[in-house]
């Protein structure tokens, strides 16, 4: 048997077992969805089609995991009027097993099972309710330390150079908001910006909203911009 759905604005044709990339669901591992807009199912030549969904039908399936798409560059540029601008998107994306496709509004038989990570977790709350007191004790002792820890997360991926610094609107792709952005993260300097490692290309990609090709494009530019 196999049906089709509609998720995420795109349709699919899923039948039991399939493995399948959709648009992110607020889900974790391991739990079970519904998708309830089935536009149509059928057995070989036997095919029912909704209008435009079929009443009762519904698609379950498990959450394998939680990723992204690879990077997707828009870039625009404007001939002889000196403008370009370059944009990257990373699509998020849930990877999915098809369950059940139920029929008649029946309801789906497969739960989700328990994972070694929540039987830890449950442990580890029973032996907290235990240790309530020591805890506690632990807890406060600990509070100056975890303040720290708060700190240095809080803390700015590079460290800003003294001195004046640099316009970075003046780079083609950065923008007041992106400048600000890059300000509170030490970034401040044409300089700076071209003397960035692949490593340091990486940090940003990974904690900022910025592609490790938007990044690489401004420091080229920032390479020119820094000999004059």
């Amino acid at each position: 048997m196999f049906a089709v759905i509609k998720t995420g604005g795109k349709q699919y044709r899923v039948a039991a077992n399939d493995l399948l990339k959709i648009e992110k669901l607020e889900a974790k591992v391991g739990d079970i969805v519904e998708i309830g807009n089935v536009l149509a199912h059928g057995e070989g030549e036997n095919v029912t089609f909704g209008a435009p969904f079929v009443d009762g039908a519904l698609v379950t399936a498990e959450v394998v995991e939680q990723g992204k798409n690879r990077t997707v560059i828009a870039f625009k540029k404007r001939r002889r009027q000196n403008s370009r601008r370059k944009i990257g998107h990373r699509q998020l994306l849930t990877t999915v097993r098809i369950a059940e496709i139920l029929l008649g509004g029946a309801k789906p038989a497969k739960k989700a099972t328990a994972k070694p990570e929540a039987k830890a977790e449950a442990a580890a709350v029973e032996a907290k309710a235990e240790a309530a007191p020591k805890e506690a004790k632990a807890k406060k002792e600990a509070a100056p330390k975890e303040e720290a820890k708060a700190e240095a997360a809080a803390a700015p991926l590079f460290k800003a150079p003294k001195g004046e610094p640099d316009d970075l609107t003046v780079i083609k792709g950065i923008g007041p908001v992106a400048a600000k952005d890059l300000n509170e993260q030490g970034i401040i300097t044409f300089a700076q910006l071209a003397k960035l490692t692949d490593k340091d290309v990486a940090k940003i990609d990974e904690h900022m909203p910025f592609s490790a090709d938007q990044i690489k494009d401004w420091r080229e530019q920032a390479k020119e911009l820094a000999k004059k």
